[in-house]
C-alpha cells in the first residue's frame, strides 16, 4: 500500500504500479540469450534473416532496435497506451505528428506554447502549405470558435511553457472529438508520464520531448509519442521508418534507464518545487510566483482533477525590471542558468531573451513574456540549499532592500 506521506491531498491518486512497470516492462531477461536483467545495447544496424523476408521481429536499424524496442514498450506502458515510437528529438517528434497532414490542413495550437513549436508552426509548417492559428486553450469557448473544416490537428501543452496555464485536457477531447477527423495532441513534456496521462482524458496523441524528465539526467535529446489507435499507430511507425528521425541505441538505452527512477525523481522534484514556489510567494521582492501547485493559481481546482501531482517548474516575475532579473540570474550559484529542463540539476532562464526570443515580440508581450519572467527547472538538491542560493541571488538584485521584522 502506498504510505501515508507520499499521497498528495487533493490530486488524483498515484497511477497503481507505476514504478513497478518502469523498472519491469520490456526488460525481460528472457528476450536475450545472455540473460542479461540490464537490456544491452544494440548497435547493430542491420539483422540476419532465416530466410528472404524472414526476420525475427528486427531487419534494419531505423524501423527497429532491440534497444529502442525496450523503451518504447516501457513508456507506452506508463502512458496508458497501447503503443509508444521513439525519435530523434522532441521536435522530430512534432514533425513526424505534423506529417498526418496535408497541404490545405489547419493546426489549432494553444497560444503559450514551446519556443521551437511555435517556430516550427509558423516557419517551417506554414512554408509547406499548412495554415497554423494559436489561441488560448484554457478558454475552451475560444477553442471551439476556431475550429473550422480545414481543422485536422490540435496541439496543446499543459502545463504551458513558460506561463503554466493549465489546460483542460477532457474538456478539449469533448470539442474535438464532436468534429470528425481531427487530432488532439498533447506536450506532455512538463508533466511526465508520473504526473499526467493525457490519453486517458481523451487525447488522441502524448509525445514528449524526452530530453527532460523521462530521462531526467540531461544527457540525451529525444521525443517519444503514445497513442492507442491501432491505424494512427501505423501511420506515425511508417512516417517514423520513413522519415528516419530516430534516436540511438545507446540514446535509447540512457533513456530507458532514466525511467527507472522516474517515479521517484518527480516526487521529489515536487516537494522541492513546492517550497520554493511558496517561498517565492512570499518575498516582496517578487511579484508574481506561476506554480500549478498553488493554491493562488488560477487553474488550481482543475490541476487537481486531472493530474497526480506537479513537476518542478516555476515561472515568476521579479520586481523592478530586465536589470534585475539579469542580476539575479548571474549572480545564481546552485541554479545554473541554461536552457532546458527537467533534469535532476537546478536550471534557470530569462524565457524572453533565451527559450522564447523566437517568438515574435508582440506576441510575447501579450502572454505575459516580459523582461522580467524568469522560468526555473527545480533540481533534485537539498531544498534549505536551494533556498539560500535563490536568496542571495535576490539580494543581489535588491542591494537595498531590507529585511523588515
Amino acid at each position: 500500500m502506498e504510505k501515508a506521506e507520499e499521497r498528495r491531498p487533493g490530486f488524483l491518486p498515484p497511477f497503481k504500479h507505476f514504478a513497478t512497470q518502469a523498472i519491469h516492462v520490456g526488460q525481460e531477461p528472457e528476450q536475450w540469450k545472455s540473460m542479461a536483467v540490464v537490456p544491452p545495447i544494440s548497435l547493430s544496424t542491420t539483422f540476419k534473416q532465416q530466410a528472404p523476408g524472414e526476420h525475427c521481429g528486427f531487419e534494419y536499424s531505423r524501423c527497429g532496435n532491440p534497444t529502442r524496442d525496450c523503451l518504447e514498450k516501457a513508456v507506452a506502458v506508463l502512458d496508458g497506451a497501447k503503443y509508444c515510437l521513439a525519435f530523434a528529438s522532441g521536435l522530430a517528434a512534432t514533425l513526424n505528428i505534423v506529417h498526418l497532414l496535408k497541404t490545405g490542413d489547419t493546426i489549432i495550437c494553444t497560444d503559450d506554447v514551446y519556443g521551437g513549436t511555435n517556430r516550427y508552426f509558423r516557419r517551417i509548417a506554414s512554408e509547406m502549405g499548412l495554415k497554423a492559428i494559436f489561441v488560448d486553450c484554457t478558454k475552451l469557448e475560444c477553442l471551439k470558435a476556431a475550429i473550422t473544416p480545414e481543422t485536422k490537428l490540435v496541439w496543446i501543452e499543459t502545463p504551458t511553457n513558460p506561463m503554466m496555464k493549465v489546460i483542460d485536457i477532457q474538456g478539449c477531447a469533448d470539442i474535438v472529438h464532436q468534429h470528425k477527423g481531427i487530432l488532439l495532441a498533447v506536450d506532455n513534456t512538463f508533466m511526465s508520464a508520473y504526473f499526467q496521462r493525457p490519453l486517458s482524458l481523451g487525447a488522441d496523441i502524448c509525445m514528449y520531448s524526452a530530453t527532460k524528465y523521462m530521462n531526467g539526467h540531461s544527457d540525451v535529446v529525444m521525443g517519444l509519442v503514445s497513442v492507442n489507435d491501432n491505424d494512427l499507430y501505423e501511420r506515425l511507425k511508417f512516417l517514423q521508418y520513413s522519415l528516419g528521425a530516430v534516436p540511438s541505441p545507446f540514446d535509447a538505452y540512457l533513456c530507458n534507464r532514466g525511467l527507472k527512477t522516474l517515479s521517484i525523481r518527480m516526487k521529489q522534484h515536487f516537494r522541492n518545487a513546492l517550497v520554493i514556489a511558496r517561498y517565492l510567494e512570499s518575498d516582496p521582492r517578487v511579484e508574481r510566483v506561476l506554480f500549478p501547485g498553488l493554491a493562488s493559481h488560477p487553474q488550481y481546482e482543475l490541476v487537481k482533477r486531472q493530474c497526480t501531482g506537479c513537476p518542478g517548474m516555476i515561472s515568476f516575475y521579479i520586481k523592478g525590471n530586465l536589470e534585475h532579473a539579469t542580476t539575479f540570474l548571474k549572480n545564481l550559484k546552485l541554479f545554473t542558468l541554461a536552457e532546458s529542463l527537467g533534469g535532476y540539476e537546478s536550471l534557470a532562464e530569462h524565457p524572453a531573451i533565451m527559450t522564447h526570443a523566437s517568438v515574435p515580440k508582440a506576441e510575447r508581450e501579450a502572454l505575459g513574456i516580459s523582461d522580467t519572467l524568469i522560468r526555473m527547472s527545480i533540481g533534485l538538491e537539498d531544498s534549505e540549499d536551494l533556498l539560500e542560493d535563490l536568496d542571495q541571488a535576490l539580494k543581489a538584485a535588491f542591494p537595498d532592500y531590507k529585511v523588515r521584522n
